[in-house]
């Protein structure tokens, strides 16, 4: 066929060119440029922060009071079908996880992280809150562990809608080049919480008795969850939306009051999830599910492996751990600007190979017994664990583009703690149980380490670089400025 010499089809077909070219490659303009405000980033930060470490807090209460509650709210026989049914109810919560996270995900990416961050507040004060008012077994029978089972669900359906919205808050809030940095806050939040409970909990041990603990005392934890909530509520509702989703927003009404007919991405809409990002979410799946194992065998289920499986009392390991804590807090937000400077690779395959390789020495010491080979051990652990934390709020988040990704991350990451985080308890102590080993959570670690080497090495590096889906983000106007000169397209003579 021989080509137009037509002057307008010509030029109608160079048109044509330059706008498929300009879509596949835009220009990159000032206006599309984000400069985070720093005082909202802050804000943003500690409201999501702070409802993490209430999640955690009542995680972790439930976790360090599990034997108490096996003797609350189930009948009186075998201690460790006691500790069983008490671990069990501890995982039921996590299967309405996913069911939480299909509803609360779509939900924050159709109508706005903010207000669904809000709700799922609301949903975990009550819960918690509710525990602290059952009677218990010896008082109502059968529906003690009933009703306790029903707030666990309570709790369980709310988180569903915690961590991947929280997570997607501050990473679309914080400027692109300190992303890691203002993520580990979120994960600083977590060894709070956990801080606050153990804390709670080892102070009323020691002031009360266990016979006060388990007559009243284990109530005033979970109380003390609904004046918390309140705080939390309130600070979420004075946030704004985030910078990248009002910018989504904003293209979806410019377009829709363009006509324009360039397909566009649907929005809170699971069969697009799982139909165009499976591959994206079994990766995500590997990296909670490693993530969840190691952080939950250590922040949850070591208090009652140190007083059930090793004879040590409860308050001798629990004061252990809040060391290792409160240690992990001072140093969690220097490893987020480690993952900032050497990028997120490198400081998760660190963690996921300290497990791998350390776990069992960790564990050789922590039988051994006394403060200082419990002490050591339980440091090699925990310094394995901050690399994970430090990092992989920062990371997750961008797995996804923005469309998708309140809605991807909260059914990968609930979908694998419902299957490996909630359980690893249960399965631990279970293991034990068949095995006779001590050694049991070691090899769990080590395992669940091996499936996260893998994960690390088969993700993408996101450091320092835009979330997918969402426009650059920066500190300052001159940041900017500098961003626009360096994507400037060079003169053609």
């Amino acid at each position: 066929m021989a080509a137009t010499t037509d002057p307008a089809a010509v030029r109608r077909h160079r048109m044509l060119f330059r706008t498929i070219q300009q879509r596949r490659n835009p220009k990159l303009r000032r206006s599309d440029i984000t400069v985070t405000d720093p005082a909202a980033v802050k804000r943003a930060v500690k409201a999501a922060s702070l409802g993490n470490a209430m999640e955690w807090f009542d995680f972790g209460i439930y976790s360090y009071l599990a034997v108490t509650i096996g003797h609350v709210f189930f009948p009186s026989g075998n201690d460790t079908a006691q500790l069983l049914s008490s671990f069990a109810t501890f995982a039921v919560a996590f299967l309405v996880r996913p069911l939480g996270g299909m509803v609360f995900g779509p939900m924050g990416d159709r109508i706005g992280r903010k207000k669904v961050l809000a709700l799922t507040m609301i949903l975990m004060a009550v819960g918690t809150f509710a525990i602290g008012l059952i009677p218990s077994y010896a008082s109502i029978g059968f529906w003690a562990p009933v009703l306790l089972i029903l707030f666990r669900l309570v709790q369980g359906f709310s988180t569903g809608g915690e961590y991947g919205g929280a997570s997607t808050f501050i990473a679309e809030y914080a400027p692109d080049k300190r992303r890691g940095f203002f993520g580990s806050f979120l994960e600083f939040g977590t060894l709070a919480g956990y801080v606050g409970a153990a804390g709670l909990v080892t102070v009323l041990t020691a002031v009360l008795g266990d016979a006060s603990m388990e007559a009243w005392g284990w109530r005033v934890p979970f109380l003390v969850a609904g004046p918390l909530g309140l705080v939390g509520l309130y600070l979420r509702l004075r946030l704004d939306e985030t910078p990248a989703f009002r910018k989504l927003e904003a293209e979806k009404a410019s377009a829709s009051e363009a006509a324009d007919p360039v397909e566009t991405s649907a929005k809170g809409d699971l069969g697009t999830i799982f139909r165009q990002y499976w591959p994206t979410l079994v990766l995500c799946v590997a990296l909670v599910g490693a993530y969840n194992i190691t952080d939950y065998m250590l922040l949850s289920y070591m208090p009652t492996y140190l007083s059930d499986e090793l004879g040590y009392s409860a308050t001798h390991g629990l004061l252990i751990l809040l060391a290792v804590m409160v240690f992990l807090m001072l140093i969690i937000s220097r490893v987020g600007r480690l993952s900032d400077r050497f990028g997120r690779k490198p400081l998760l395959m660190t963690g996921m190979l300290g497990f791998l390789f350390l776990s069992a020495p960790a564990f050789w010491l922590i039988g051994l017994g006394g403060v200082l080979a419990v002490s050591a051990g339980m440091l090699m652990l925990g310094l394995s664990l901050v690399c994970l934390l430090g990092t992989m709020s920062a990371a997750l988040p961008a797995l996804f583009p923005t469309h998708v990704r309140y809605g991807s991350l909260s059914v990968g990451y609930n979908l694998s703690a419902s299957l490996f985080g909630g359980t690893t308890p249960l399965v631990i102590t279970a293991l034990i149980g068949v095995t006779g080993s001590t050694l049991m959570p070691a090899y769990y670690a080590m395992a669940a380490a091996l499936v996260g080497v893998i994960a690390v090495a088969c993700m993408k590096e996101t450091a320092r670089q835009p979330l997918d889906g969402s426009p650059p983000s920066v500190c300052t106007k001159e940041e900017a400025a500098e961003l626009v000169q360096s994507r400037a397209p060079e003169p053609r003579f």
